[in-house]
């Protein structure tokens, strides 16, 4: 049946151009579980199809159904199954060579449609994957470390960006990183020095507690991207 489900699905997306989008998401609907079912998610694997072709659409699908199958695992599963379903499909590259400019922040449709993106893109794809996964948004930060980088000899450190997740909000977090497919604690990742974090609800400085402030007014980038992927059918 997943196999029928794929096969239906995909050959819809190649339709995308020429079938009005309403009713590809009754099509969806009626038929291909809850995954497939999601209008928010519909729309973004047509815009898949639409923007960036036939591999960006096949990435999309099998997200969904990566989303799908882990729903109901613990959250530490969850986080195992995020992490390595973009670090193995992704390539890491500067927004340099991929936007043509030094700072960019991705949604999650552009990092897949162009299959490559830096640290900043996987934080932000692993985040919206987790709180869709239903992971509780006060679990999750993405935190702006400073990266030391060919061993413990070596003082030269480059900006870097991870996601936390936090079983306890004042305690140290669980490390989801684009450079390694092994999840570690805070602990054990004595390479990375944290400078700030934050999600949609907040922004945290280590050693001070909650700023209390919207991060989306200091953070602008953060603000356009949250935007984007609302645009891109994502509601978080």
């Amino acid at each position: 049946m997943r196999n029928l489900n794929l096969y239906l699905l995909t050959m819809l997306s190649a339709l995308a151009g020429h079938l009005p989008v309403r009713l590809i998401s009754l099509v969806l609907a009626a038929g291909l579980g809850w995954t497939l079912a999601q209008p928010g998610l519909d729309r973004l694997q047509l815009l898949a199809q639409q923007r960036y072709g036939q591999p960006a659409t096949e990435t999309v699908i099998s997200w969904r159904h990566m989303l799908e199958e882990s729903r109901a695992l613990p959250d530490d599963e969850k986080l195992k199954a995020v992490n390595q379903f973009f670090n193995r499909r992704i390539r890491f590259n500067a927004d340099q060579a991929v936007w043509g400019m030094p700072d960019y922040w991705a949604t999650p449709l552009e990092f897949i449609g162009r299959a490559q993106g830096d640290c900043e893109d996987f934080a932000i794809a692993k985040y919206i994957s987790l709180l869709m996964l239903g992971v509780p948004n006060d679990k999750l930060r993405l935190i702006y470390v400073r990266a030391r980088f060919g061993g413990s000899l070596i003082l030269n450190t480059e900006a870097h960006m991870v996601l936390g997740y936090y079983v306890d909000p004042a305690g140290d977090p669980i490390i989801l990183d684009s450079l390694l497919n092994s999840i570690r604690p805070a602990a054990a990742r004595t390479d990375l020095t944290p400078i700030f974090s934050f999600n949609s609800q907040g922004l945290w400085v280590p050693g001070a507690p909650n700023l209390g402030a919207d991060p989306t007014a200091r953070l602008s980038r953060w603000r356009d991207v949250l935007d984007r992927i609302k645009i891109d059918g994502i509601q978080l």
